[in-house]
């Protein structure tokens, strides 16, 4: 069964929600922007899943989840979205040009989560996408509609309640929820004929909300269905903390809420309020360095934390080993206010960014060792959190400094993200905001000039490095090292010689510091440079040191860079199978890091290698699997590695001729990027597309390339212009092509 990527599978069943998934799938196949709207707690964000499992089997290319919960900057409403597609900027597009690209010829369902607090924002992302993207349909959920031109508003009801006098008050919706989120607290509870009434009343008197009876059906480890209805029949009436104009259905989940607030103990109320700082999920440790407060014992969070998971108030997550936790958005906002009243908003916010500033500085120290592997996967768990701490730190000149700091650390981290723009912007914020005498501004100046690099903005780059050194403690010894690599690097960009020298300048300070992590970049830089100097004894040595100082303290990062290093020195100037070795394990070490931007790049260089032994047709299927992932990063190996691209792109051309190695180049193209993983590594086959394509889907394919139009083909095939529509989107996604012009050509070839 086809999944949505970025939907967090459900631990509990859905309730009473059959019909609207039906209806709502009838809208998505009307409309292309479908919004289902309702108050907070009313499961929009559920039945939004429910939707979109339900739907993908039609979408060719899938379905996409993206929640936006976390985020509050609506200007990273594309950054959150190109994160689930696996995008990267590229070096001359932005993320959001990049995500308009890679949607532009694809058939798929866009899922947005709780877009109301970015909803200008996200009214002009959808806007965007429904203009260049024709093939993709997008559902979202928010508390108000977005107001984009042809969306279809769909309002979310409450669960059907029973009446007072219902004979069969347990096959109500909202009944059954109840019940099997009791059953799920661990307490044994069954629905019978002497407690059905009593859980129909608990349903009525919270409207049938979801999350109201969610944490009402959480009590009965301490209360029966009977005593729950008792209370609320007092309580409801007095606690409706929500502005008297709003909507009684929100008004009674936030009665509910308070309600469930206030039978919580002192501390973990207070938990409460302090853990809605938190931006998405955080972990125990976190919850310990934040939540404990001023003068608390940290000893007692984890207590604290369980009585709140028993209550239904946090949500409990395992990615991996790890468990992380999490505040429904509704419940977030209300501990916000709880929070704000108790005067602790701007003291809980320097305390989370106080545990970003600690954790990104224990990162930044272990990056190169035995941990970075568990660093990698544990900063993106706390992306929303590290932007969150950047954004509280900016709005405030006391605070820039730790902005600085911040954003200065484990530049690798927001590179594997394919976020170094938004690296330099969070630098430039920062900049801008701080005070021009801070010790951190030289490091901060130097830190963006490489990241304008990595889009080769060279000119930028080079003036933020004048700045810097403007800036720099002259007997700042690590720091004048770090400017000479990012102006070797940008020498190398520009195909200066001159990069060799100053790359081993600054490698050769490294050694000396004993800084192993930032040796090793400035040493690919001179190997690679020195092997196209003709100086190819010498870059081996450079290289191999380089290789054996990453292996010996754990890096995976560095490692494969390196090893691309040695792989461009050997395929273009000495042995061949020296290069085959060094690139198998580069893409080994890439695979453990995730790197799609790597990735590009060690699936070309295995294509360079096979190809300098000869065997031509694997590297024309590794060049096509490359070109998808070259795509994705928004990259281009003409650009990024054009001396030997070109090179043996031409040599396995010639080889072949345009028809052989037009056919696998396609078979390339239509491995996803695991499966061409395998394959470069030899863990597995291609598959042709030949087989990939069903009997009809050659059929379509073939009137393409004779210049038939969609609606030509469903006349000719007498079939509907939608069942054309999604032939030509299977042939695309299958093929890994972005255009009819590819599927003529790929026909042509095998013609």
């Amino acid at each position: 069964m086809r999944t949505v990527a970025g939907l967090v599978p459900a631990v509990t069943s859905c309730v009473g929600r059959r019909a609207e998934t039906a209806a709502i799938r009838a809208r998505l196949d009307e409309s292309r922007v479908v919004t289902l709207t309702g108050p907070g707690g009313i499961g929009k964000t559920r039945l939004a899943g429910e939707v979109a499992q339900a739907a993908v089997g039609r979408f060719a290319g899938g379905g996409v989840f993206v929640e936006l919960a976390e985020l509050r900057d609506g200007a990273l409403v594309p950054n959150r979205v190109a994160d689930r597609l696996g995008l990267h900027e590229g070096p001359n597009r932005s993320v959001r040009r990049g995500v308009l690209d890679h949607l532009r010829d694809r058939n798929l369902l866009l899922v947005l989560d709780n877009c109301e607090h970015l909803v200008e924002a996200c009214a002009e992302f959808v806007a965007e996408v429904v203009r260049e993207c024709p093939g993709v349909t997008l559902l979202a959920t928010s508390r108000q509609s977005l107001g984009v031109p042809g969306e279809c508003v769909v309002g979310v009801p409450p669960l059907v309640v029973p009446d007072e006098d219902a004979e069969a008050p347990e096959e109500s919706a909202a009944v059954r929820l109840f019940a099997d989120r009791a059953a799920a607290a661990g307490t044994g509870f069954r629905l019978s004929a002497a407690n059905s009434g009593d859980v129909a009343e608990v349903c009525r008197r919270l409207d049938g909300v979801p999350l109201a009876i969610e944490l009402a059906a959480a009590r009965v480890r301490t209360l029966s269905p009977r005593q729950l209805a008792e209370r609320l029949r007092q309580r409801l009436g007095t606690l409706g903390t929500g502005p008297r104009t709003a909507p009684e259905r929100q008004r009674t989940l936030r009665a509910a809420v308070a309600w469930s607030y206030e039978l919580c103990s002192a501390a973990e109320q207070e938990l409460w309020a302090r853990a809605s700082v938190f931006a998405g999920s955080f972990d125990l440790e976190a919850a310990e360095a934040v939540c404990a407060g001023p003068d608390g014992d940290p000893h007692q969070v984890l207590d604290l934390v369980d009585g709140l998971l028993d209550k239904s108030v946090l949500l409990r997550e395992d990615h991996g080993d790890t468990v992380r936790f999490r505040l429904l958005e509704t419940l977030r906002e209300f501990g916000a206010e709880r929070l704000a009243e108790a005067g602790e908003t701007e003291w809980a916010a320097r305390a989370h960014r106080d545990w970003i500033d600690r954790l990104t500085a224990r990162a930044d120290a272990e990056w190169a060792g035995p941990a970075q592997l568990s660093w990698i996967g544990r900063l993106r768990l706390e992306q929303d959190n590290l932007r969150a701490a950047l954004d509280w730190s900016v709005a405030d000149p006391a605070e820039a400094g730790a902005a600085l700091r911040i954003a200065c650390r484990v530049a690798e981290h927001w590179t594997l993200l394919g976020l170094n723009s938004e690296a330099r912007g969070w630098l430039d914020r920062a900049l801008a905001a701080a005070p021009p005498d801070r010790p951190e501004r030289a490091l901060a100046l130097a830190t963006a000039a490489l990241y304008s690099l990595w889009h080769s903005d060279v000119q930028l780059a080079a003036a933020r490095l004048d700045e810097a050194e403007q800036a720099a403690d002259p007997g700042d010894v690590p720091l004048a090292a770090f400017i000479t690599y990012v102006r070797a690097l940008e020498a190398m960009i520009r195909l200066d010689p001159r990069c060799a020298e100053l790359a081993a300048a600054a490698g050769e300070t490294f050694q000396k510091l004993g800084d192993v992590r930032r040796e090793l970049h400035p040493r690919y830089i001179q190997g690679v440079a020195l092997a196209y100097l003709g100086e190819l004894e010498t870059s081996r040595r450079v290289l191999h040191r380089a290789v054996e100082l990453s292996r010996a303290c754990g890096d995976h990062y560095y490692r494969g860079i390196v090893l691309a290093g040695l792989v461009q020195a050997e395929v273009q100037f000495g042995d061949a199978d020296a290069a085959e070795r060094a690139a198998v394990e580069a893409l080994q070490a890439t695979r453990k890091i995730g790197s799609r931007f790597q990735l590009a790049y060690r699936l070309d260089g295995l294509a360079w290698t096979a190809a300098r032994r000869g065997d031509h047709e694997r590297a024309a299927t590794l060049f096509g699997a490359a070109a998808t992932v070259w795509e994705a990063v928004g990259a281009s190996a003409e650009v990024a590695v054009v001396l030997p691209h070109r090179r043996f792109t031409e040599a396995a051309r010639q080889a072949l001729g345009e028809e052989r190695f037009a056919a696998a180049f396609a078979a390339g193209r239509a491995m996803g990027e695991k499966r061409a993983t395998r394959f470069a590594l030899g863990e597995d086959e291609p598959t042709r597309p030949a087989s990939v394509l069903t009997n009809r889907e050659h059929e379509v394919a073939r009137l393409v390339a004779s210049g038939l139009s969609n609606k030509d083909i469903a006349e000719k095939l007498v079939i509907s212009r939608r069942t054309a529509d999604t032939h030509v989107q299977h042939i695309l996604a299958k093929l890994g092509f972005r255009s009819r012009a590819q599927i003529a050509a790929w026909v042509t070839a095998r013609r």
